[in-house]
């Protein structure tokens, strides 16, 4: 099988295919916009890497989140439109999980974290023995108040994990270990991994019920709810 992944919940965009299950190409790019052009040309290159065509493709997976606003609405609407023109199916993965998937057969539990702005971080906690086991589910909440809940020696990875080095060290000493500097960006081929997984145990999603997973709401929806209403 086939299996073409892309993420765009940060601005580390990424596309991925895995061929049987093998890593056949892989692009990504860091840039601050993240724009549906931009994770096209990721995906033209990884197709053109491995020597394949779209119509090559058996199925697809995309990240669905957290993460940016605008990085998952591009993601998902990318995956929306190559499902339309291929008959393909598609798998939908949580960004968090595909990051802690940078750390497979890490001995001891594994917290990704997001930046997520407004001192916040989108996290959980994850066993990573072979596939992502959620141990605490993703959300969104202030560092210092999800650390409360870390009780052993635990391994950070994530762009919240570098932005609050500082206060997680201050808050576990020792017990604070931290990724290489190389697994800190969320990537496609270990989404796919995970899109695979599912696949395999027909956990699919029609395209067209795939939503984003914000978490928390977006400004335009905070804004609408502080909005008088009434005459």
């Amino acid at each position: 099988m086939k299996l073409l992944a892309i993420d765009t919940s940060t601005t580390a965009s990424s596309a991925a295919i895995l061929d049987d299950g093998n890593l056949a190409a892989e692009f990504l790019v860091n840039a601050a916009n993240i724009s549906s052009s931009g994770i096209l040309r990721c995906v033209d290159l990884a197709l053109e890497c491995a020597g394949l065509e779209i119509g090559s493709i058996d199925a697809f997976g995309v990240s669905l989140g957290p993460g940016s606003f605008t990085g998952l609405r591009v993601g998902l609407a990318t995956v929306k439109g190559l499902v339309l023109a291929t008959g393909r199916p598609v798998v939908g993965f949580s960004s968090l999980a595909m990051l802690a998937m940078n750390l497979p057969h890490a001995a001891l539990p594994v917290c990704p974290m997001f930046d997520a702005r407004k001192n916040e971080v989108y996290t959980a906690l994850y066993r990573c023995g072979g596939l992502p086991e959620a141990l605490v589910e993703d959300c969104v909440v202030a560092p210092a108040d999800f650390l409360e809940h870390i009780t052993g020696p635990t391994l950070f990875v994530g762009s919240g994990a570098l932005r609050y080095r500082g206060l997680i060290t201050g808050r576990l000493g020792d017990a604070a270990l931290f990724a290489p500097d190389t697994c800190h960006a969320p990537r496609a081929s270990s989404g796919a991994v995970i899109a695979a997984d599912l696949l395999s145990r027909n956990r699919l999603t029609p395209a067209g019920e795939m939503v984003p997973a914000y978490i928390r709401p977006s400004e335009a929806e905070l804004a609408r709810m502080k909005k008088p209403t009434g005459p």
